[in-house]
């Protein structure tokens, strides 16, 4: 069952009692009794986490997470392995398989609850990125990036610098990322971009109660610092504050004296889910781009064209301020097709779009909304400085012929021009203005083509 927690371990009493602290938290369950139905469920009913004890009757746990993490359908289930071993080399080991948690028996039901929490809303985050980003995939609009895995950074943060010191000396030997020391102001203070710390390491106390989650709070609620992974470093936690850390926003817990292994084990795979994380956004971001752009000319397309001509019109509305409307189409631009060929054709909409795009604000739209069609908006633009602009559009198309992409010589190409006003606040505008300032540069336009074209015709309502 999708969204269930799946529950593992040989004796039914454990699987019993979990299901009934889960289920009073809200929280679907399944249950496996060996590792080899474990793999089979995690397959089929894609649970939304997977609590694994460490000794079952077929195959460890250790090894039933290592499959996991090896079977692309699994790989990005939170895994917390669950034993009443809490030696160091089983913990380091279940780190190494990739489990994201360790805990021990018996369980503190407040710490668990909190770790679960954690885990799904990191789970939840990463899971819609990669929905949107496959989405984009398969739409042919992301590009795969190729990223070369520099070292993450990683920031220690403690009240007396002497004890970030002293984790930086203890870590360094086990780490290949970055280790630098930060004050509290210091974290929460600008950075250039690519100097943000990819991992926080804060101690919990700096300097009075509650002043470590204070600086996590701070730092979640920040921009730059938002999407960063964060630990805190706590003494023997208070289940309560243990708790309060991870829904205000922790990803780990650590607890003093630090294991330096076990440490830079947690450090290496938060900050390679928050690395993924980071890809994930930037191939949404760019497909949102790209869904937008038209992807010949790299000038925005008629969806977004039309969505922003909107918003100047409604600004327009807000202000008083009129705004100009164009509708631009190459004259006879078949006849370039037809004798040079398609890939002229495509050099000449490039040319002409990179020269719309010089010669305008950046505030103006420009978009390509049809085959050789562009549109044109002009926010806060007179009657007069709209005519101006347009006229040297045309201008700047007619005098400079477009070189052929063969080499072979250049094109000459014109523009005719269809100009509309839109209205400001007075009078009242009806709904839809903006479309009818378009509907009536298209008519512009088409005038424009009658009487000759290369040329500016402006719309009579105007």
């Amino acid at each position: 069952m999708t969204g269930s927690i799946l529950i593992v371990d040989d004796l039914a009493t454990n699987r019993i009692i979990l299901k009934v602290k889960l289920n009073a938290a809200c929280h679907d369950t399944l249950q496996a009794a060996t590792g080899a139905e474990a793999l089979a469920l995690a397959r089929s009913a894609q649970p939304k986490l997977i609590l694994l004890d460490m000794i079952l009757p077929d195959i460890s746990g250790i090894e039933v997470c290592r499959r996991l993490r090896a079977n692309p359908e699994t790989q990005h289930i939170p895994v917390v392995i669950i034993t009443a071993s809490g030696d160091r080399a089983s913990r380091l080991r279940a780190l190494e398989a990739g489990a994201d948690e360790f805990l021990t028996k018996p369980l503190n039901e407040v710490i668990l609850l909190a770790r679960i929490r954690s885990l799904l809303r990191a789970r939840e985050t990463e899971a819609e990125l990669r929905l949107r980003s496959e989405t984009w995939g398969e739409l042919d609009l992301a590009d795969g990036e190729t990223v070369f895995a520099m070292p993450g950074r990683v920031a220690l943060v403690a009240a007396d610098p002497a004890i970030a010191i002293g984790w930086r000396a203890a870590l360094a030997p086990h780490l290949k990322e970055r280790l630098v020391i930060l004050t509290p102001n210091a974290a929460l203070g600008e950075m250039p971009e690519g100097a943000v710390p990819d991992f926080y390491m804060i101690a919990g106390d700096l300097g009075g109660y509650g002043s470590g989650q204070r600086l996590l709070a701070d730092l979640r609620s920040r921009a730059s610092s938002r999407h960063a992974a964060i630990a805190l470093v706590l003494h023997e936690a208070n289940p309560e504050s243990a708790a309060m850390a991870l829904d205000v926003g922790a990803s780990d817990l650590l607890t003093l004296p630090l294991d330096p292994q076990e440490t830079a084990l947690r450090i290496a795979l938060h900050v390679q889910r928050k690395r993924r994380a980071d890809a994930l956004r930037r191939a949404v971001n760019m497909g949102l781009r790209l869904a937008v752009t038209d992807s010949l000319t790299g000038l925005y397309n008629r969806r977004y064209a039309l969505a922003h001509l909107d918003r100047i019109a409604a600004r327009a509305r807000e202000t008083g301020r009129r705004y100009a409307v164009m509708v631009l189409d190459l004259d006879h631009f078949k006849s370039v097709n037809d004798t040079f060929g398609h890939g002229a054709g495509d050099a000449v909409l490039e040319a002409v779009a990179a020269r719309l795009r010089d010669n305008l604000r950046p505030s103006d739209l420009v978009a390509r909304i049809g085959g050789e069609e562009f549109l044109v908006a002009l926010p806060d633009a007179t009657l007069g400085s709209a005519r101006i602009a347009a006229e040297r559009l045309c201008r700047v198309i007619r005098e400079e012929p477009v070189p052929l992409p063969d080499g072979s010589g250049s094109v000459s190409v014109t523009i005719s021009v269809g100009l509309a006003m839109g209205p400001g606040l007075t009078p009242e505008p009806p709904e839809g203005w903006s479309r009818d300032s378009l509907a009536r540069a298209d008519a512009a336009l088409m005038a424009a083509k009658s009487d000759g074209r290369d040329q500016v015709t402006i719309s009579s309502a105007a």
